[in-house]
């Protein structure tokens, strides 16, 4: 049947109009002259300066805290800012060092505001072994030029996540992401209360203390109280960073705990933590690195302790072969050999350092191994948190 359609006289004019729509916007656009594109848009721009792949910068100033301890001002040589962060956030320092490509992740122990001017302090603390520590505490000096990645890391307050009050417990030098959380709560840069409980040996061994106590006496919010393993100090706790004495200085109001320290720390906590019964989104750690004696760890074979395998890598049209300890991750390996292979966190969670692995087995602690549910899937694992226990083959990302 056919349509009877009648279109009155507006009606006819308006589909005439729209039936020379396509005509006239051709006509329009023929007698315009197109504005050049920019050269740069802003969005990319600012992008850049928050994310940067690397920033080279100068030591600007050295302060020695302990004969084992300095910090590092790093700075831009024309004072321009540096990549702005949050409070807790590291910089992955990249090092050549006799013939190996290395980086080490460090915390900044400045305020974000800091950055605005082209600048950020970090702490270096000898460790054993200490092969990137010994290298910077014996040769960084003023003047020295440095590469460092952007800020990365996740170990910062989050409102939609954390208590309004957190409380802190470091160890050693796992007092400097705090430090920057102080002080951006004192500049109004971050808005939670913060009590810190920072575990010494003895009052000799504190770092920071006069720090702190001056953010103090700005800033009711932050407080910090050192705990002394090893002697006793009026004014100060005695003893280890245990549930009870968390609970003390956290009160009766909701809180989070945000730990920091070196790995026995860590392993006191897993079993004091659970005695507060907070759930897991209340609880962050600062990234622990590799574990030095993955043989302890639930799941190694231990058969496989001090043996030596072969290890290919392939990378960038490039295949090498090495040798690779399975009591140390494949990166550390790679590393040796003068691979300047893709690394951040070193600790397995970042995935900066994701490769394919092509062939053989790794051994991964269940702790540190942050891998995407696609990368175990498709075959990919991060050599910073992989030990070997077998030859491998893997190919390392083309791009870094």
């Amino acid at each position: 049947m056919a349509l009877n359609i009648k279109v009155g006289p507006i009606g006819a004019l308006d589909m005439l109009k729209f039936k020379n729509q396509v005509k006239k916007r051709n006509q329009i656009i023929d007698s315009t002259t197109p504005a050049p594109l920019p050269e740069e848009y802003g969005t990319n721009a600012r992008a850049r300066a928050l994310h940067p792949k690397a920033q080279t910068l100068l030591v600007k100033e050295v302060r020695q805290h302990q004969p084992d301890v300095k910090s590092y001002l790093l700075g831009r040589e024309d004072g321009e800012p540096t990549a702005y962060f949050r409070a807790g956030q590291y910089l992955s320092v990249r090092l050549s060092i006799g013939g190996s490509e290395i980086t080490r992740p460090y915390s900044i122990s400045s305020a974000p505001q800091l950055a605005l001017q082209g600048n950020y302090w970090i702490t270096v603390k000898r460790t054993s072994p200490g092969f990137a520590s010994d290298y910077i505490l014996e040769n960084w000096q003023e003047g020295t030029a440095v590469n460092v990645s952007g800020p990365e890391g996740e170990f910062y307050y989050e409102p939609l996540r954390d208590a309004k009050t957190v409380i802190g417990l470091a160890g050693g030098s796992g007092i400097t992401p705090f430090l920057s959380m102080a002080y951006a709560i004192r500049d109004a840069a971050e808005d939670f209360n913060l009590t810190v409980l920072y575990g010494s040996r003895t009052k000799e061994d504190i770092l920071f203390a006069d720090e702190f106590a001056a953010i103090e006496k700005e800033c009711p919010k932050v407080h910090l109280v050192n705990v002394l393993s090893d002697e006793e100090k009026e004014g100060m706790e005695h003893g280890f960073l245990t549930a009870s004495l968390i609970q003390k200085y956290a009160g009766e109001e909701p809180f989070s705990v945000f730990a920091c320290g070196p790995s026995a720390m860590y392993h006191f906590l897993d079993t004091e933590l659970p005695k507060l019964n907070l759930e897991q989104k209340y609880i962050r750690r600062e990234l622990l690195g590799a574990e030095k004696q993955p043989w302890t760890l639930p799941g190694y074979p231990t058969d496989k302790k001090d043996q030596i395998f072969q290890l290919t890598v392939k990378y960038v049209g490039n295949e090498k072969v090495i040798e690779a300890s399975a009591n140390e991750p494949v990166l550390v390996a790679i590393e040796r050999a003068g691979i300047a292979a893709p690394s951040h966190c070193r600790s397995g969670e970042c995935g900066y350092c994701h490769s394919r692995l092509v062939s053989g087995e790794v051994y991964i602690p269940e702790v540190s191994d942050g891998r995407r549910a696609a990368d175990k899937e498709y075959g990919y694992i991060h050599p910073c948190a992989s030990y070997p226990i077998s030859d491998l083959v893997i190919e390392l990302p083309g791009v870094y």
